[in-house]
């Protein structure tokens, strides 16, 4: 069976098995930055053009998969910004486990500030598109434009999407009697999923190029502690969509017809006042199985946000 450990949306504390609670990975100079609370973080540098930095799903997932299954086409017209969250990937953890929303969204902050640029473009993909959207309302003097890639802005309603969808995909009802049994609800079916071996469908309808992604999570161990510390309380499980009419920033959203892990009508919550929408035929990984489609989208919002 397809171990998938990431981009299960931010469940992957169903997979730590294959990950590393190392708290400080080895980095070479040319790959890292130091917050201002001391945590390493894994930054990579690569492309031409605007500041773009990419906030990664998860929690508890990393940048690499995006890298190097298609988000790199971007680089041509942009200079993107590769890093792992703290407590993920290969990034170090805090020694206070400082995963509050601020820490996280500071961490971005300091990025675009060592990156000596007044503003940048900012893509969240998945879970990442909470911080993201986070960062755009903290700071709007530094975004040129925001962009939700597949992501959430309500755990609570993506899950009650995924649990709808594992019903359907296994002929079985799995009902939700109160939102305090969401999560419960979601692991039973989640379990049985997986079981059956059908658990590939949350991201794609092919099970090949989930296995494609697959081979670039696996191929090294990974820090998990965000992960971890962020399933532990309720911050990540607000609604954070009713935020959304209050910032102005220009903002491109992206959804799948076929996300079933995001929800393929999650976007319709969102109220950016600035906001276009982009619906293109696919799942969670559009930025790889639509490749084309996804990165004219996004360098058209990004030549009008210029």
């Amino acid at each position: 069976m397809i171990q998938r450990a990431s981009f299960l949306f931010f469940f992957l504390c169903l997979s730590f098995s294959g990950f590393c609670q190392n708290a400080n990975p080895k980095q070479t100079p040319n790959n890292s930055f130091t917050t201002s609370d001391g945590v390493p973080l894994f930054l990579k540098v690569s492309g031409k053009g605007d500041v773009c930095i990419f906030v990664h799903g998860g929690p508890g997932a990393w940048s690499k998969s995006f890298e190097e299954f298609g988000g790199n086409v971007l680089e041509d017209k942009l200079t993107i910004c590769y890093f792992d969250q703290r407590g993920c990937g290969r990034s170090g953890s805090p020694a206070d486990n400082n995963y509050g929303m601020d820490r996280m969204i500071n961490d971005i902050e300091e990025i675009r500030a060592h990156l000596k640029t007044d503003k940048v473009f900012v893509i969240g993909h998945s879970f990442g598109g909470i911080l993201a959207t986070k960062y755009a309302e903290k700071y709007p003097q530094h975004v040129k434009g925001l962009i939700l890639l597949n992501s959430t802005l309500d755990i609570n309603d993506s899950l009650l999407n995924q649990i709808a969808f594992m019903g359907k995909t296994l002929g079985k009802d799995f009902p939700v009697k109160s939102k305090d049994s969401i999560l419960n609800t979601f692991f039973e079916a989640k379990q049985q999923i997986k079981k059956a071996d059908l658990d590939y469908k949350m991201l794609s309808d092919n099970r090949a190029n989930v296995e494609k992604l697959d081979s670039i999570d696996n191929s090294e161990k990974r820090n998990s502690s965000f992960a971890q510390h962020a399933l532990s309380g309720p911050l990540y499980f607000s609604d954070f969509t009713k935020e959304t009419a209050s910032i102005k920033v220009p903002t491109l959203i992206i959804s799948g017809t076929k996300d079933n892990n995001i929800g393929p009508e999650h976007y319709r919550l969102f109220k950016f006042p600035n906001q276009e929408v982009k619906i293109i035929d696919g799942g969670h990984i559009l930025y790889y199985e639509q490749n084309k489609e996804f990165k004219n989208t996004i360098q058209k919002f990004i030549q009008k946000s210029k």
